[in-house]
């Protein structure tokens, strides 16, 4: 079998509950030392607000594409034999199952590192946009994971960046958009998987004050571009 051939993706549709004996079967293998699974569940609180449930939508085509790509990545990466990941739509009630990988390998450790850049690179890049609804409301919620992506992008196209100016990235990254938001990328999002996390260590030319007052100003347009420049889905 091709790696093709031993990737499994599957995106729900609304009310189909995971069935994770499916996915785990699909990637056992004779000469795979070690299966990881992780399975991600609606849990009944978020900062001291009651969860009913959470709901998923999702621009199916280019999740499953994009999905695929993140394990294709990860194939470069570790000695894999199988990969399986499963993502409900639609509401999840507490307790449910919304996502679920499965990936096996020849030895453990492949599998579990495997595991956790699956779904974190699933957070980060995959159209998959989630509503968390509480007993007294409902909101759009953005991934840290797709947040910190997006900081990362903002943080390459400049040659130069000080700590202040970082500061500011961080603080636009809270709150550039005002509102929740459902970003809708015309293009498939671009997940790049890194060994190292590079230093940044530049160095810095003297700048007088109005150089720095600019140099911040046109890093706030290019925030807000990066982040609310797509199309996007308010808070309803």
């Amino acid at each position: 079998m091709t790696s093709e051939e031993r990737t499994f993706v599957e995106i729900l549709e609304d009310n189909i509950p995971i069935d994770m004996a499916k996915y785990i079967t699909f990637v056992s293998a004779p000469q795979a030392g070690a299966i990881s699974t992780f399975s991600g569940t609606t849990r009944d609180n978020f900062e001291g607000k009651t969860v009913v449930e959470l709901r998923y939508e999702a621009y199916v085509p280019m999740a499953i594409r994009s999905i695929k790509s993140i394990c294709s990545s990860a194939r470069s990466s570790w000695n894999l034999h199988s990969i399986a990941v499963a993502h409900r739509l639609g509401p999840v009630p507490v307790g449910e199952i919304s996502v679920f990988i499965a990936v096996s390998a020849v030895h453990r450790a492949d599998a579990m590192d495997c595991c956790r850049f699956v779904i974190d690179e699933l957070k980060a890049c995959v159209p998959i946009w989630k509503k968390e609804v509480y007993d007294n409301g409902e909101v759009w919620k953005e991934n840290s994971e797709f947040m910190d992506r997006r900081l990362e992008l903002v943080n390459k196209e400049g040659d130069d960046h000080n700590e202040n100016e970082t500061a500011v990235v961080r603080h636009n990254r809270k709150s550039c958009c005002g509102s929740k938001v459902k970003v809708m990328n015309e293009e498939p999002s671009k997940c790049i998987i890194s060994s190292d996390h590079e230093e940044g260590n530049h160095q810095h030319n003297v700048k007088n004050e109005n150089e720095n007052e600019n140099e911040e100003a046109q890093l706030q347009r290019n925030i807000r571009k990066s982040c609310c420049g797509s199309k996007v889905k308010l808070n309803e």
